[in-house]
């Protein structure tokens, strides 16, 4: 007679915590120890983590919007030889506190011919496709929110949601200035949109993946031993890091490309009629969209989070990411703080006859690099392909199509 010995399997208890790499993972495995000891069903502790993933993802980033708006302010006043904020707090800490307290206290004013509930929904709508977005950006090896194969197919879905909300909160006021002003930034967005997309197709045709994970770890390994090979280092993802790069400035309203918000012509652009929290709620979503573009802008062209030289694997790799997006974050701050506003005409004119053809370039180049072996011949055959339209372009942009110089006339 043969005896079959029954196996039973033992449950094993959740890690909750291993080393530094995963601390960001720590809330999630938590709620896996918790619902393992009281037994709960599968489903019910998937929907949980979800949930606390995303809680970690807004809560890390609602702290980064408070120290990135009292930041901003202190670099502006010390690049524009001023204090900035020194009140509230020892040396202005507390400042973003006050201004919190300000939005939540103040009276919120509807104007009388406004659309009362999409008044209520514009600001709403503008932070939903920002949270969106930085919930499939990879910020470590084991800090990925939502790893979708087609994440950045869906970052690029749910940005289209922002024109949408802008233009919904410019025609729900009842007034000129914040159609105006909706107008403007609409037209803005959808145009540098283009650049920003064509730009990321060389990126997708060099990976084979939509998955932004999979961008990442195309950009793990090293030249020559030590140097990693970011597709910034490339020829054709140079221009189209700079292309996007500069189309990400545009897509955020920041200077010089902050023409929806053109003080001194239509006032404060679609946000003219709104007041306290929803005022916030606006410039909060700005914060979190600037975070979640440059996040893209490093995961395509930076390397996501890899070191930059190999023997620096010890580090975290999310601290990598998060190092990154503090420099990227400061070269927009110093760009604000040195470059003055362009008009709506030379705006324009720069996306449509000078960053659209620059993009389109890069897909034939990123072609020829990737079929050339990605060596001395592909620099050989790429450079000349970028650096020859390049050079035909600024002459035609700056020369033949710019207009003439303004002659001031003045009164004798």
């Amino acid at each position: 007679m043969n005896l079959l010995a029954e196996q039973t399997e033992v449950a094993v208890a959740p890690v909750i915590w291993t080393t530094l790499e995963a601390l960001p993972q720590l809330p999630n495995r938590l709620v896996d120890w918790i619902g393992f000891q009281m037994g709960l069903p599968e489903w019910l502790s998937i929907i949980l983590g979800f949930i606390v993933s995303a809680a970690v993802v807004v809560g890390v980033f609602l702290s980064c919007f408070a120290l990135t708006s009292l930041i901003e302010r202190k670099t502006l006043a010390r690049i524009q030889n001023r204090y900035g904020p020194n009140r509230a707090g020892p040396m202005g800490l507390l400042q973003p506190v006050a201004d919190g307290i300000k939005m939540l206290t103040k009276e919120d004013i509807v104007p009388y011919k406004a659309e009362k509930s999409l008044h209520l929904i514009a600001p709403i709508m503008l932070v939903i496709p920002a949270v969106l977005a930085l919930g499939v950006l990879p910020y470590g090896k084991e800090w990925v929110p939502v790893n979708l194969q087609l994440g950045l197919l869906f970052f690029f879905a749910v940005g289209a949601m922002t024109e949408l909300s802008v233009f919904i909160a410019g025609w729900a006021s009842g007034s000129k200035f914040p159609m105006l002003g909706s107008l403007r930034a609409i037209s803005q967005m959808v145009s540098y949109e283009l650049p920003l997309l064509i730009s990321a197709m060389g990126v997708i045709m060099m990976t084979g993946s939509m998955s932004l994970p999979a961008i990442v770890e195309h950009q793990s390994l090293y030249n020559f031993g030590f140097l990693s090979n970011w597709n910034i280092f490339t020829p054709w993802g140079l221009v189209g890091g700079i292309v996007f790069f500069i189309a990400c400035i545009a897509e955020s309203n920041r200077c010089p490309f902050d023409l929806p918000e053109g003080e001194s012509e239509i006032v404060a652009g679609h946000m003219t009629e709104y007041s306290g929290f929803k005022y916030a709620l606006f410039f909060m979503g700005e914060y979190l969209g600037l975070f979640a573009i440059s996040g893209l802008f490093i995961t395509l062209f930076l390397g996501g989070w890899n070191a930059p030289f190999a023997g620096l694997e010890f580090v975290p790799t999310w601290l990598w990411f998060f190092g990154k997006l503090v420099c990227v974050i400061m070269t927009m701050l110093w760009i604000r703080g040195t470059w003055m506003r362009v008009r709506m005409d030379q705006l324009m004119r720069f996306c449509w006859l000078f960053l659209i053809p620059l993009s389109l370039l890069t897909i034939p180049a990123a072609a020829i690099w990737k079929f050339s072996g990605e060596g001395l011949l592909g620099w050989v055959l790429t450079i000349p392909l970028l650096l020859i339209p390049y050079i035909i372009m600024t002459v035609i942009y700056n020369r033949c199509l710019a207009p003439s110089t303004r002659q001031y006339h003045f009164a004798e």
